[in-house]
């Protein structure tokens, strides 16, 4: 249970951190108005796709997963992600 609420916090820091790396950007590149915000939620997608879950997903919608055995698969399947990458 730890690991899952240190799973979350680690992805939510992470993509805070990134969210204000994509709002950098955008800054550095002198982007504002629509340019900007439709840069930064681009970028923010881009980062979510790249998140550990997303795999997870990605191999839950090929098994043509659903509900309750999806939630479940993509949550071991993230365990096991964050556990093989320590």
């Amino acid at each position: 249970m730890r690991a899952l609420f240190a799973l979350i916090a680690l992805t939510l820091s992470a993509s805070l951190a990134h969210a204000a790396s994509c709002d950098e950007q955008a800054t550095e590149k002198k982007l504002a108005g629509a340019a900007k915000n439709s840069f930064v939620k681009k970028c923010e997608k881009d980062a979510a796709a790249t998140k550990p879950g997303a795999d997870c997903d990605a191999k839950a919608a090929e098994k043509k997963l659903a509900g309750a055995a999806k939630n479940s698969f993509v949550k071991k399947c993230t365990a096991d992600a964050a556990a093989a990458a320590k």
